[in-house]
Order: C-alpha cells, then structure tokens, then sequence
C-alpha cells in the first residue's frame, strides 16, 4: 500500500507515487518464484544461490504447492519449484540439512501436482502451452535417473512419470522449435520464454542478446546454459544488477519501467493530474513515445497495448504526439497487440479507442474521432461483451480490470450504440459487490474494489442511482479500512504466472479514493 502518512492529500500522494516510480529504474513488482526457481535451475553459477534455495524451500504452501492464486494457477510455479530442487540435488553441492529440505520440498511439490486437477481448466498465462510440457518433460527427466543421482527420491510417488495435464501437449516445445528452424529465424515474441524451447533450438537459431533475453532472468540463464561458455560471462553481468535489485530474487521481466510510467500516470489522470507531476510524466512521455511503435520492456516486440498508452499519456499531459504509431497493429476491425499474436485483448483495444479519442481531441487535425476505425473498434469491443455484463482478458485474472477498460472507453466514444453495454457492466458490477463493500474475483481486494468504483462513476448517467450511490459509499468504506491495514496486494496480473505491479495497482486505488471523495463535492 501507500507510504504516505495518514492525512497526506491526494496531490501529495500522486506526488510521492510519481516521483518513487521516477526514482526506481526497474519496477516495483515482486520477485517470481518461478522465474527465480528457473533461475536456479539453469544458472548454478550466478551467485548467490543459497538465497535462492531458501526461499524456494520457504516460499512453498503447506499443501506443497507453489505460487499464487487458485489451484490451476499454481501448476506451473510448482512444475517450476519441484524441477528446480529436483536440479539441485542431483548436483550435490548442498548441505545435508539443504539437500534434506530440498527433498522433502520436491516430494511435497509432486505430490500437489498430482493432486490437481488432471484437466484445469488452466489460465492463459504467457506460452504456458511451451513452459508446462516443458518442465514436466525435464521432472520426467530427473524422476528417471533418481535412483543413482539422488538415492531416496525414487521410491513411492516419486517413482512415477508426471502426466502432461489435459490441454498440452508434450510435443509441443519441440514442434514450434522444428517450425522455426525450418524458417531459419526465430521471431521476437519467443524471446521472453526462451526457456521452454530452449532444449530444442539449433545453436543457428539462438539470438544475440544485449541484456536480458526478452526481459527475463528465466530466459537469460537458459539462452546462456545452451549457448556458448562466454554467454555464461555475459549473463552473470545481465542477471547481477537484477538480483541486487530484488534481493537476490528475480521477477518475470525487469525492467518494467515503461509498462510501470504509462499505467501509473493513466490511472492518476483519471483523478487530476497534479502540476507538479507533469514535468516528470512529461519527461516520460518524451522518452518513452517511439513513432514505430512501443515496447513493454527491452527486448519484447512493440505491442499495441504500450504503445495506445503512450499515445494517451501524451495526450493528457499535452505532449505534440499523434496516433502514427498505433496504425501498424490495426488489422481491419480492431488492433493486434503484437504481430503474431494468437488470442485478442480487450484491454489493449479500449486503450486504443481511449487513445484515438484523447488524441484526436488534443490534435483535431488528425484522423480520430471520425476515424472509422474508432467506429469498428466501438462495435468489436461491445461484440466481446459477456452475456453477464463484464468483459474477460489474457492479461489480468479479474474481469473487473477489463470491464473498467471497456467501460471507460465506451462511455467516452460509444454514446448511444453503447450505452446498453455500459449499462450491463454496471448492473454487473453493482450485483457483485461483496457484503464487505468490496469486489473480488477470488476474494476482495482493494485493486478490483477500485476498478469497480470507476466502472460505476464512468457508467452514471448523469448522477450514480441510489443503489450505485451505496455501493460507492460501501466501497469507500472498505478502501479507507485497507489502507489503515496496509494489506499486500494479491497477485492478479498475468505473465508467466500471476504477478502484482504494485506502484500501478496504488495508483489506480489512490485515483478511485479521490474519485470517491470529490463526489461529495
């Protein structure tokens, strides 16, 4: 939550947000145990191992899992501790009591994974469709050789292969690889889970790198396991600055500074940007925008979603920059987040409308407003709709992010072709408000409490109605408690696995606080 003390105004806490996210040139997420299990896996000479075995032994659920959220969430942070203990015991270069913890973690570990259901259904978490066959591939691998590498491990449930769960497919890692060495190249958006086909690219295919690999530790330390001994050197001085930064520790991608900006200075726009904010967002925005498109971290392709975002935060805080750089991404109805890309975001796509309204309005000499393809974007974003009122989305667990993307999209462009699905979405919102005064996909929280305050203040028209009017005054209610507790955010974001940016989370609470307060006014 917020550092700032008790009583601070919401300019002064924009402020302080504004300038620790200024000051931090990597991103206020926390570390990934399974980006770091994956970093032990394959980098056995990166120092600063010990920390990490501890707090792969320490990170682990009473039931053996590993990771976040519902159980489905947890298969592939838990293929990756198990797989990880797994590597370090049959290296042997622990002590008796690590190498005891370690195999009782890994027991513990199989043993949760067998206990999931062999079906899911699983998230759509970054390439999970690689990662998991992957790892249960690599288990399969050291439950295999147990017997003479690590006695004691081979016995009981230990002795059976893992099962590739329903919905993969084992060949799968090996396939995509065989696709791409027959095309010689392999494409950008592999780059940032590189680990999950590493074992099958042909040395030709295996990128030159300057950093980390796709942004990831995981990526990093499997490009320079199977690449050459001077890559070891290379990947050691990529992956230390990142280690220091996080305790040891590494999160999914680093650094997150250009996604961690944009969403920060979007969400506090929508409360009133500060003045004393602008020359810093400013300064952002005039490093960040790039009329070829932008890109979320170093090394990942340009995608639509940044680059939207980029063209709306310089709208709002007045930077003299257009839409260019979205026409790339178009793809006759609505915007591709990436070349390549397998499955639409909504998200990205109310960005984008947002985008192209801000700008237009900013830049009446452009194509926006009247720009047919705000039109089509309109009617493909109502077109996604659920029958229950939200709208669902690939990057985020909760339905209410999306839904207020949507919402605050439509309600700016759509007018009257739209008013019956902004409509939908608050009297979803309004019928599911937990009796706390909070919502929450798995539980409440204070993020998706402030994601749903915004549906409903966006979707009034024009005042909130008396039953709107008490779920925002439950709603406050529940934000000021859990800002007095100081609760740790829940990990909701998608990647890999589920992730928690939490400079972008307190920003969207603190604008909904504002919001909420300058309602009364």
């Amino acid at each position: 939550m917020s550092n700032a003390p008790d009583g601070t105004t919401f300019p002064e806490q924009a402020i302080d947000l504004v300038a620790r996210v200024d000051q931090d040139r990597w991103g206020s997420v926390r570390p990934s145990l399974y980006e770091t299990a994956r970093v032990i896996s394959a980098a056995p000479w990166l120092p600063g191992e010990a920390r990490r075995i501890g707090y792969l032994i320490d990170a682990q659920a009473p039931d053996g899992s590993w990771g976040d959220g519902p159980e489905p969430y947890r298969l592939l942070p838990t293929l990756s501790g198990v797989e990880a203990a797994l590597a370090v015991l049959r290296r042997g270069a622990v002590s008796g009591d690590v190498r005891a913890r370690l195999a009782s973690a890994a027991t513990r570990g199989l043993t949760a994974l067998r206990a999931l259901p062999p079906n899911g259904p699983w998230p759509d978490t970054a390439a999970a469709e690689l990662l998991v066959p992957a790892l249960v591939s690599k288990v399969n691998e050291h439950l295999a050789l147990a017997t003479d590498e690590v006695p004691g491990l081979a016995d009981g449930a230990l002795a059976d292969r893992l099962a590739i769960p329903g919905g993969y497919h084992e060949g799968a890692p090996a396939h995509v690889a065989a696709r791409y060495e027959a095309r010689g190249t392999l494409p950008v958006k592999l780059h940032h889970t590189f680990e999950g086909i590493a074992g099958h690219i042909p040395r030709t295919l295996i990128p030159q790198v300057d950093g980390l690999l796709g942004s990831s530790p995981a990526a990093t330390a499997a490009w320079a396991a199977s690449h050459t001994p001077a890559a070891v050197k290379q990947a050691v001085a990529n992956l230390e600055p990142v280690a220091r930064r996080y305790d040891g520790l590494f999160p999914e991608a680093a650094p997150i500074r250009v996604f961690e900006r944009l969403w920060v200075a979007a969400a506090l726009a929508r409360a009133g940007l500060p003045a004393a904010t602008l020359p810093t967002i400013r300064g952002w925005v005039d490093e960040i925008y790039d009329p070829e498109g932008v890109r979320g971290a170093p090394g990942l392709m340009t995608d639509a979603d940044d680059t939207a975002m980029a063209v709306l935060v310089a709208s709002l805080v007045g930077r003299p920059y257009g839409a260019g750089p979205l026409d790339a991404f178009h793809n006759g109805s609505h915007f591709d987040c990436y070349v390549g890309e397998d499955t639409g975001s909504v998200t990205a796509n109310a960005h984008a409308l947002q985008a192209l309204v801000s700008c237009s309005r900013r830049l009446p000499s452009e194509d926006g407003i009247d720009d047919p393809r705000a039109d089509k974007l309109c009617d493909w974003l109502i077109g996604q709709q659920s029958t229950e009122g939200h709208w669902p989305d690939k990057w985020h667990a909760s339905p209410y992010y999306a839904t207020e993307r949507c919402v605050r999209a439509l309600a700016q462009y759509g007018g009257h072709r739209a008013s019956a699905a902004v409509a939908g979405a608050a009297a979803w919102t309004a019928d599911t408000q937990r009796d706390d005064g909070s919502w929450g996909v798995w539980g409440g929280t204070a993020e998706e409490t402030a994601y749903a305050v915004k549906i409903l203040l966006a979707a009034a028209p024009p005042a909130p109605t008396p039953r709107q009017v008490r779920a925002l005054g439950r709603a406050e209610a529940y934000l000021e408690a859990v800002r007095e507790a100081g609760t740790e955010h829940p990990a909701l974001w998608h990647d890999k696995t589920l992730y928690a940016p939490d400079a972008m989370i307190e920003a969207e609470i603190l604008g909904a606080r504002e919001m909420l307060r300058v309602r009364h006014l």
